[in-house]
């Protein structure tokens, strides 16, 4: 069906090694340690790339916005593909150089070998980077919730630590953010984990930068911390948890929610469907508290989704920050529904799921050890980390490449489940 020309190890093995030279040798031994592209997903590519093509020849002759938009999506990969071909079309003419009779030419073509392979090695991550669908959210801004699991108040006092972690990120990152909500505890300890800290019921922070959901989505799991409790008497090291979320920002383009999103889309909550609460706020505030009803309760009807606001003094800002915070929710849990949905199809089909595992990042303090269970990554500077620092950038670059392996790895998978590389198939 469709032509395939990347050169496999198995053909390389299948030379004749009592035949070659010494260089040509060198050529096996490079090509046989290289991992080739799946031909599953470069039969995507081309697929893609004929599209491309019939686009192209459609919007010469007439122009549509609709298949314009399409063309822009599919260029990358269409651009990606040519320089992969490119690359294994260098590699054949150089097998062919290296059988030559010509000493000469077989030292020059020699040369060129492993320049060629690492050509060939960065063209197929471009591609297989290319294949992958742009995430609907990864544009917006985004809302990082974070909430105390098993532990007690250590775990309360992880979560004001893992607040502080990202607000310094976003900070040393240039990433606007706000504060949109902060529940504490009374209790705090000087020397609790450490150095101690605020004791966090439940923490919202916002940032407000384009791009920041995609940046941060990585970080969304249960948090594991390892250390000795101030309290504890014995010296024995205690786990704790405390769960992060991270949602979409849905700007609120209308204002308040006579309109909260377009109809159809992810984001919209008909008003219908929401019950408003509005209440006397609680804790510290004076008369204010006291006397006004500037607490927000939304009750979204269909889902069982609550969102409570009141850390403004004034009942219109309580309201529409929690009329986003509705919004983000419900996004995120209608798009984890069709996430969902399509794994299950891709199980049926035989592909593996590349899910998210509960547990996501421990962090040891005896050890000063943060290990990501994702990516394996495992980094010695506990501090860097919870200061937001570079270490904190190394461990979740390592969870984005991870994130990119497990969709390439189920977009092969789904195509060999489903056949569409096989001969006869389109």
């Amino acid at each position: 069906m469709f032509s395939t020309p990347w050169l496999c190890a198995r053909c390389l093995r299948n030379l004749s090694r009592s035949r070659l030279p010494l260089s040509s040798r060198r050529l096996q031994s490079t090509a046989a340690s290289a991992d080739p592209l799946s031909p599953t997903l470069v039969a995507r590519a081309r697929a893609i790339a004929n599209e491309h093509a019939t686009l192209t020849t459609k919007l010469a002759s007439s122009y549509d916005a609709r298949a314009a938009k399409r063309l822009g999506e599919l260029g990358s990969t269409t651009t990606a593909l040519k320089e992969y071909d490119k690359a294994v079309g260098s590699l054949q003419e150089l097998q062919s150089l290296l059988q030559s009779s010509d000493k000469e030419l077989q030292e020059l073509a020699a040369d060129d070998v492993q320049p060629t392979q690492e050509r060939i090695g960065l063209a197929s991550e471009a591609l297989k980077s290319s294949l992958i669908p742009v995430h609907p959210f990864a544009d917006l801004p985004c809302l990082i919730e974070i909430r105390p699991g098993a532990g007690g108040d250590e775990a309360g006092l992880f979560a004001g630590d893992l607040l502080r972690m990202y607000e310094g990120f976003c900070a040393r990152h240039e990433l606007r953010t706000s504060v949109v909500k902060v529940e504490t505890a009374d209790y705090s300890s000087s020397g609790l984990g450490g150095g101690g800290g605020m004791h966090v019921q439940e923490a919202i922070l916002e940032v407000e930068t384009p791009g920041a959901y995609g940046r941060l989505r990585c970080e969304a799991g249960v948090h594991r911390v390892q250390r000795v409790p101030a309290t504890e008497s014995k010296g024995r090291t205690h786990t704790s948890a405390a769960s992060v979320l991270v949602l979409p920002s849905i700007p609120p383009e209308h204002g308040q929610e006579s309109a909260e999103g377009e109809e159809g889309s992810d984001s919209y909550v008909d008003p219908k469907d929401v019950r408003i609460d509005v209440l006397r706020a609680s804790g510290a505030g004076g008369q204010h508290v006291n006397k006004t009803e500037s607490a927000v309760r939304l009750t979204h009807i269909p889902t069982g989704t609550v969102v409570a606001m009141q850390e403004q003094r004034s009942q219109l800002k309580n309201r529409e920050k929690a009329w986003q915070v509705l919004r983000s929710r419900i996004a995120q849990q209608r798009r984890e529904e069709r996430e969902e949905k399509e794994a299950r199809v891709r199980r049926i089909a035989g592909a593996g799921k590349a899910g998210r595992e509960n547990k996501v990042r421990t962090y040891n303090w005896n050890q000063q050890r943060v290990s990501d269970h994702r990516s394996g990554l495992d980094v010695r500077s506990l501090g860097e980390v919870m200061e937001g620092g570079q270490a904190l950038d190394r461990v979740m670059d390592s969870v984005r490449a991870w994130m990119v392996e497990q969709e390439v790895l189920a977009l092969a998978q789904e195509g060999e489940g489903t056949g569409t590389d096989r001969p006869g198939k389109q």
